[in-house]
């Protein structure tokens, strides 16, 4: 079952999480040019940009390239960080652009005929079996949605972010999060009847 704690477009708390805090200490360090701190962003942001790109690609060769051309500009251009919003916002706003020019590039297929049987990039040898069939059916049902709404529901239900972040992220007003987030639950919704409890969607 997927559900989301608390409401997409809830706000957050005014204080800094420690967790915020301490990537934006590594980014400081990579401005620096330190290489073991570019490594730990590297390991910390890895399995998380994974999916997501998954999600948006489809390809496995194409969220690879991605994925190091999204982290090779974190390390290429550190000071772009302005402080403004969370490391993690501005990691997954440089990976979507840079996944939308590598879509741009390459024909998007409209199915994935390996997600059954592929696993979640981020899921774990201990998962079990109904985990893995609920991820597998949720895969094939968001291969039908366009990149953007894919991104849309990836955001929200796997990383937790919140409309206003995700509109940060996408670059798009707050309204359009929302209708492409009605759109994508009402697809889904439709095609995984009676296969997943989708409460709370």
């Amino acid at each position: 079952m997927l559900r989301r704690s608390g409401q997409a477009d809830e706000p957050r708390s005014g204080a800094i999480e420690p967790l915020a805090l301490d990537e934006a200490r590594l980014i400081a360090r990579i401005a620096t040019r330190d290489l073991r701190a570019f490594e730990q962003l590297y390991r910390i942001y890895h399995p998380r940009l994974t999916r997501f790109l998954s999600n948006i690609l489809r390809r496995p060769h194409l969220v690879e390239e991605a994925l190091d051309d999204a982290l090779m500009v974190v390390w290429k251009r550190p000071e772009a960080f302005n402080g403004t919003s969370k490391v993690s916002t501005w990691i997954f706003a440089i990976a979507y652009r840079v996944a939308l020019k590598a879509r741009s590039r390459h024909d998007e297929p409209m199915e994935d005929p390996q997600a059954e049987a592929r696993p979640s990039p981020a899921a774990g040898p201990e998962q079990e079996f109904s985990q893995r069939q609920t991820q597998e059916i949720l895969s094939t049902a968001m291969a039908q949605l366009s990149a953007e709404h894919r991104a849309v529901v990836d955001l929200t239900y796997f990383h937790e972010a919140g409309y206003r972040e995700i509109a940060e992220i996408l670059d798009c007003p707050v309204g359009t999060v929302k209708t492409r987030m009605h759109h994508a639950r009402k697809h889904l919704k439709g095609m995984l009847a009676g296969r997943l409890d989708l409460e709370g969607w």
